[in-house]
């Protein structure tokens, strides 16, 4: 049965994996933990600062790597400060037994990215990070590092999201024309060269603010704290009346696209980065839409993505219009029972420029 399967797990079957004990943990998994096509990933009781981040390689552990490279334990259970531009380990509490089929990628959540925290899960013999190969057996550990901004952390936050699918379900360029002409992915003439392009707006219909800049030296982000931290402490503004902005290099920004996007219910779809030669800057962190993103039915009407960015070597100018990132979409095995921003609290449905939800 399972090898027709093809596609990327919605929420009604990432419960039964769970029933079945592929996805495993020592700690009852919350019911809202799981999204519509995705299972938000805890975090364990202790954190290693480590002197550099690694993978672990085909034929090493987790545990062989800590040996050499551990500074020192942190126990987090009263909370623990990861300071901006140190590296972290975390093991997370869910565990894997994935069945020969089965195979998985993680992801940071929204927050996360738009905190300008580097999070990737890497596993034991693991030679990609976020990539969970089919069959893996076993545990889960998440490498942090604060780029931006010091963080306050404890057992059990959700930093991360993994998503599990049959196959490989991505669509081709020819397909993603095909649902756009149905479905209507994008609310203007899309761009599609392996996947959906992302263009960066900078003529709000409203005034000059295009973005937000992080400060460099700001004070601590408790994570469980929403809505408590004001804007201006830790972000500037940046404004532009031309179209155009100059990104300062490693300063991190938030941007919105231009491109309203929706992701109908029978689809995921994954930001990635656009390809390197366009310039010196990047999407920083890739990112989940899940089924119902932007979706009329779930409160939608086509959202805006919002972007992290970070430029690199050289001062860059960035254009409006100019494309920063692609959407790759793939089929879902089958619809989830709840859309993204239906019945569940979504910060993000319906967003335009947007900062985490930590900020006022």
């Amino acid at each position: 049965m399972e090898s027709t399967m093809v596609g990327v797990l919605p929420s009604q079957a990432i419960s039964k994996l769970l029933s079945e004990k592929i996805i495993d943990s020592p700690q009852p998994i919350e019911r809202n933990q799981i999204q519509p096509a995705s299972l938000d990933l805890r975090l364990g009781n202790v954190a290693w600062r480590v002197r550099a981040s690694f993978l672990t390689g085909k034929d090493k552990n987790v545990s062989d790597w800590l040996n050499e490279f551990e500074m020192h334990q942190i126990d987090m259970s009263e909370g623990a400060v990861l300071e901006k531009g140190c590296v972290y380990l975390v093991p997370i509490l869910e565990q894997l037994r994935l069945t020969k089929n089965l195979s998985a990628v993680a992801n940071a959540k929204s927050s996360t990215g738009r905190l300008d925290l580097l999070t990737r899960i890497i596993i034991n013999k693991g030679t990609e990070f976020d990539r969970i190969p089919a069959g893996y057996e076993g545990q889960l550990f998440v490498e942090i590092c604060p780029r931006s901004f010091s963080v306050l952390v404890r057992p059990g936050m959700r930093l991360n999201q993994i998503r599990f699918r049959y196959g490989q379900s991505i669509l081709s360029d020819e397909q993603l024309i095909e649902v756009h002409k149905k479905e209507k992915l994008i609310d203007n003439e899309p761009k599609i060269d392996q996947g959906l392009g992302f263009s960066v707006d900078l003529k709000p219909k409203k005034g000059s603010l295009v973005g937000y800049q992080a400060k460099p030296h700001t004070g601590i982000i408790d994570l469980d704290k929403i809505n408590a931290y004001k804007r201006e402490d830790f972000w500037q503004e940046v404004h532009s009346t031309n179209g155009r902005i100059i990104l300062d290099p490693d300063a991190f920004y938030i941007l919105v696209s231009k491109e309203a996007v929706h992701i109908p219910p029978a689809y995921a779809a994954e930001m990635a980065p656009y390809i390197a030669m366009v310039g010196e800057f990047r999407v920083h962190y890739a990112g989940f839409f899940d089924p119902g993103f932007g979706n009329a039915n779930a409160g939608g009407l086509g959202s805006r993505g919002v972007l992290e960015v970070r430029c690199h070597e050289a001062p860059f100018a960035l254009e409006h219009g100019q494309i920063v990132g692609r959407l790759v979409y793939e089929k879902m095995e089958e619809i989830p029972i709840e859309l993204y921003g239906e019945n569940i609290n979504s910060n993000y449905q319906g967003q335009g420029l947007k900062l985490s939800k930590h900020f006022i």
